[in-house]
Protein backbone atom coordinates (compact mmCIF):
# COMPACT_ATOMS: atom_id res chain seq x y z
CA UNK A 1 0.00 0.00 0.00
CA UNK A 2 1.35 3.40 -0.94
CA UNK A 3 1.73 5.82 1.92
CA UNK A 4 0.96 9.47 1.64
CA UNK A 5 3.56 12.16 2.09
CA UNK A 6 2.96 14.74 4.80
CA UNK A 7 2.11 17.33 2.16
CA UNK A 8 -0.43 15.03 0.54
CA UNK A 9 -1.94 14.18 3.92
CA UNK A 10 -2.36 17.87 4.78
CA UNK A 11 -3.97 18.53 1.39
CA UNK A 12 -6.41 15.64 1.88
CA UNK A 13 -7.16 16.88 5.40
CA UNK A 14 -7.96 20.32 3.96
CA UNK A 15 -10.50 18.73 1.60
CA UNK A 16 -11.94 16.73 4.52
CA UNK A 17 -12.37 19.97 6.47
CA UNK A 18 -14.14 21.65 3.56
CA UNK A 19 -16.49 18.67 3.23
CA UNK A 20 -17.23 18.80 6.97
CA UNK A 21 -17.97 22.53 6.79
CA UNK A 22 -20.23 21.95 3.77
CA UNK A 23 -22.08 19.21 5.68
CA UNK A 24 -22.51 21.40 8.72
CA UNK A 25 -23.72 24.30 6.59
CA UNK A 26 -26.25 21.95 5.00
CA UNK A 27 -27.59 21.24 8.50
CA UNK A 28 -28.68 24.86 8.68
CA UNK A 29 -29.91 24.90 5.09
CA UNK A 30 -31.96 21.70 5.58
CA UNK A 31 -34.32 23.57 7.91
CA UNK A 32 -34.65 20.61 10.30
CA UNK A 33 -34.73 18.04 7.48
CA UNK A 34 -37.64 19.74 5.70
CA UNK A 35 -35.59 20.43 2.54
CA UNK A 36 -34.51 17.26 0.72
CA UNK A 37 -31.32 18.29 -1.08
CA UNK A 38 -29.44 19.84 1.84
CA UNK A 39 -30.72 17.04 4.10
CA UNK A 40 -29.17 14.39 1.84
CA UNK A 41 -25.99 16.42 1.34
CA UNK A 42 -25.35 16.46 5.10
CA UNK A 43 -24.69 12.73 4.98
CA UNK A 44 -22.83 12.79 1.66
CA UNK A 45 -20.43 15.51 2.81
CA UNK A 46 -19.85 13.95 6.23
CA UNK A 47 -19.23 10.50 4.71
CA UNK A 48 -16.63 11.98 2.38
CA UNK A 49 -15.04 13.91 5.21
CA UNK A 50 -14.77 10.88 7.49
CA UNK A 51 -13.40 8.73 4.67
CA UNK A 52 -10.65 11.25 3.95
CA UNK A 53 -9.87 11.63 7.66
CA UNK A 54 -9.40 7.89 7.85
CA UNK A 55 -6.81 8.03 5.07
CA UNK A 56 -4.65 10.65 6.76
CA UNK A 57 -4.65 9.42 10.36
CA UNK A 58 -1.83 7.00 9.60
CA UNK A 59 0.44 9.81 8.43
CA UNK A 60 -0.50 12.70 10.70
CA UNK A 61 -1.80 10.86 13.77
CA UNK A 62 -5.29 10.76 15.22
CA UNK A 63 -4.83 13.61 17.71
CA UNK A 64 -3.57 16.01 15.04
CA UNK A 65 -6.10 15.00 12.40
CA UNK A 66 -9.12 15.20 14.66
CA UNK A 67 -7.93 18.33 16.46
CA UNK A 68 -7.20 20.24 13.26
CA UNK A 69 -10.30 18.90 11.49
CA UNK A 70 -12.63 19.88 14.30
CA UNK A 71 -10.85 23.14 15.13
CA UNK A 72 -10.60 24.52 11.60
CA UNK A 73 -14.08 23.23 10.83
CA UNK A 74 -15.44 25.02 13.89
CA UNK A 75 -13.73 28.29 12.96
CA UNK A 76 -14.90 28.16 9.33
CA UNK A 77 -18.43 27.21 10.36
CA UNK A 78 -18.55 30.06 12.89
CA UNK A 79 -17.37 32.49 10.22
CA UNK A 80 -20.03 31.23 7.80
CA UNK A 81 -22.60 31.71 10.55
CA UNK A 82 -21.43 35.28 11.10
CA UNK A 83 -20.97 36.28 7.45
CA UNK A 84 -23.67 34.32 5.62
CA UNK A 85 -26.36 33.64 8.21
CA UNK A 86 -25.88 37.02 9.94
CA UNK A 87 -25.29 35.57 13.40
CA UNK A 88 -23.93 38.08 15.93
CA UNK A 89 -20.14 38.44 16.09
CA UNK A 90 -19.77 39.04 19.81
CA UNK A 91 -16.44 39.74 21.45
CA UNK A 92 -16.58 36.43 23.32
CA UNK A 93 -17.25 34.55 20.08
CA UNK A 94 -14.36 36.26 18.26
CA UNK A 95 -11.90 35.70 21.14
CA UNK A 96 -12.97 32.05 21.30
CA UNK A 97 -12.37 31.66 17.55
CA UNK A 98 -8.91 33.16 18.05
CA UNK A 99 -8.13 30.65 20.80
CA UNK A 100 -9.18 27.78 18.56
CA UNK A 101 -6.86 29.08 15.83
CA UNK A 102 -3.98 29.18 18.33
CA UNK A 103 -4.74 25.60 19.37
CA UNK A 104 -4.80 24.39 15.77
CA UNK A 105 -1.48 26.12 15.11
CA UNK A 106 -0.04 24.30 18.13
CA UNK A 107 -1.25 20.93 16.85
CA UNK A 108 0.21 21.66 13.43
CA UNK A 109 3.54 22.58 15.01
CA UNK A 110 3.51 19.41 17.09
CA UNK A 111 2.96 17.31 13.98
CA UNK A 112 5.90 18.97 12.23
CA UNK A 113 8.19 18.23 15.17
CA UNK A 114 7.32 14.53 15.08
CA UNK A 115 8.08 14.04 11.37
Amino acid sequence: MNTLTHSQAWAILAVAILLEVAGTTCMRLSESFTRLTPSVLIFVFYAGSFALNTLVTRVLGLSVVYGVWSGVGTVLTALIGICYFKEPATAVKLVSIGLIVIGVMGLHSASRLSQ
